[in-house]
């Protein structure tokens, strides 16, 4: 995805923190309203302790180079601990749904394709998601939905993208037979 120049808040041509498609509705977008090249850049968060703790609590992953200091500075890859890489793509799937596009009409998350985990995220880095729909198409099963695939990258404070991939996503139609374009 090519990074355009900043310009106050957000990038030129993005849509920016909660700003959908220009409409103040509680309401997400339909299925015809994504359309391919439009970019969205969302809030940041940033990824502190108690949300590794959580984590490896509800997930059962405890490993030490997320919850043992001392383990991750004398033995880990990187001198100091991380969080867990799905923690980190939860983290900015729910910043995507903040911007309120799903609200109402996402049916379903179809998967994730070509997904990498290019960088680790420290505990206090500050992540957003910049992302591009790249294909919008009518679902072949039911006339209702549409398939929506986005481009996404996970950035932390410094710009660096740490994680990056593709996510499909099923979202409802304005009317049932919207879908068949």
């Amino acid at each position: 995805m090519k990074r355009q120049q900043l310009q106050g808040a957000g990038r030129a041509g993005a849509y920016n923190c909660g700003e959908v498609a220009g409409r103040g509705s509680t309401m997400g977008q339909f299925f015809e309203e994504f359309v391919p090249g439009t970019r969205y850049i969302t809030p940041a968060r940033t990824v502190t302790e108690t949300d590794v703790v959580m984590f490896a609590a509800m997930s059962g992953d405890y490993n030490q180079l997320h919850t043992s200091e001392t383990w991750a500075r004398d033995r880990g890859p990187f001198g100091r601990r991380i969080a867990h890489g799905l923690l980190c793509l939860a983290l900015g799937h729910g910043l995507m749904a903040r911007l309120g596009l799903f609200d109402g009409t996402a049916a379903a998350f179809l998967g994730l394709e070509e997904w990498r985990f290019r960088a680790p995220v420290f505990f206090g880095d500050t992540l957003h998601v910049e992302f591009e729909v790249v294909s919008a198409r009518p679902s072949r099963s039911n006339p209702a939905q549409g398939i929506v695939t986005v481009a996404c990258e996970y950035r932390n404070q410094d710009g660096a993208i740490v994680q990056q991939g593709r996510q499909i996503l099923m979202i409802r139609c304005r009317r049932s037979d919207a879908g068949r374009r």
